[in-house]
């Protein structure tokens, strides 16, 4: 199982094509993630499942997402959670929750998959071009 999900893990491609004009910044849709991560799985034979549940802690609503991966027999799973917000001008309350879902999946899946937002390194390369900075913070400033 752990190898067919190594094998996904490393094949798996998902830009980030979706475009967020208001915040002027690209993302990655849950629905791209799983659109994506289909025919490998089922090249791998293996089952990709979301499922929700939805929890309220101190007045605020959650959504728990759990994203599983199986073979039949042997099951990896993740999960994320994503808070309602309070109010979100043009949704209603049933748009709300599904926003909120739709951000655990996500997340759940980013951890399933090992998702990052890591660039090649030819994107990433100055070509010796960048300033060095120094540090000035010492292990007494560090939060752990």
């Amino acid at each position: 199982m752990h190898e067919k999900l190594l094998k996904i893990q490393q094949e798996l491609k998902v830009p980030k094509n979706q475009r967020n004009s208001f915040g002027n910044y690209n993302y990655r849709s849950c629905e791209d993630i799983v659109e994506a991560v289909k025919p490998l799985c089922h090249r791998e034979g293996l089952v990709l499942t979301l499922s929700d549940k939805v929890e309220s802690i101190g007045g605020k609503n959650y959504v728990w997402c759990v994203a599983q991966l199986s073979d039949g027999t042997a099951v990896v799973e993740t999960m994320a959670c994503a808070r309602e917000a309070d109010e979100q001008k043009g949704m209603n309350v049933a748009q709300i929750t599904g926003a909120a879902s739709s951000y655990a999946r996500k997340y759940a899946l980013n951890g399933l998959f090992a998702i990052d937002d890591t660039k090649d390194a030819d994107a990433t390369n100055d070509h010796g071009k960048a300033e060095v900075k120094k540090s000035t913070a010492n292990d007494d400033d560090l939060p752990f």
